[in-house]
């Protein structure tokens, strides 16, 4: 009985909030959205909707993840169009990632490893990171 009692106090409480962020202490919101898509008009459609909260909410008070994996790592590659617009967004706080097992894939099948924009964070596993985000408070959108 006294390990139930151990283990029940150990436990998070049902609806806690998740602990603050390092770069984003104030956030209030917590977004992460996934592009798995090389299409551009999806590529905008993040870019717009990570634009829009931006506009919502006070960029202090959100905090937004871009997780690409798969065919959607396309958006980070340096001869994207939308480079110009994922920089202005990083410097405003939002976190790009990049897939490296999509990155390793791309190498072992062409035998030439992808480039991608300094301004991506690299994560091992993409869905990995979102499944991390989501249980961390964060809410997926797939646009």
């Amino acid at each position: 009985m006294m390990i139930a009692i151990a283990l029940a106090s150990a436990a998070p409480a049902v609806g806690a909030e998740p602990a603050p962020l390092p770069d984003k202490p104030f956030a209030e919101h917590r977004i992460v959205l996934q592009l798995s898509d090389n299409d551009p008009k999806k590529q905008s459609l993040v870019i717009s909707v990570a634009y829009n909260l931006l506009k919502l909410y006070d960029p202090d008070k959100v905090a937004i993840e871009v997780v690409a994996f798969g065919p959607g790592i396309d958006l980070l590659f340096p001869d994207n169009a939308n480079r110009q617009r994922i920089e202005s967004l990083v410097a405003q706080g939002v976190k790009f990632d990049i897939c490296l097992n999509t990155v390793d894939t791309i190498e072992r099948d062409t035998g030439k490893r992808p480039q991608y924009i300094p301004a991506a964070t690299p994560v091992q596993v993409g869905v990995g990171q979102i499944l991390s985000l989501t249980e961390n408070g964060y809410t997926l959108v797939r646009p």
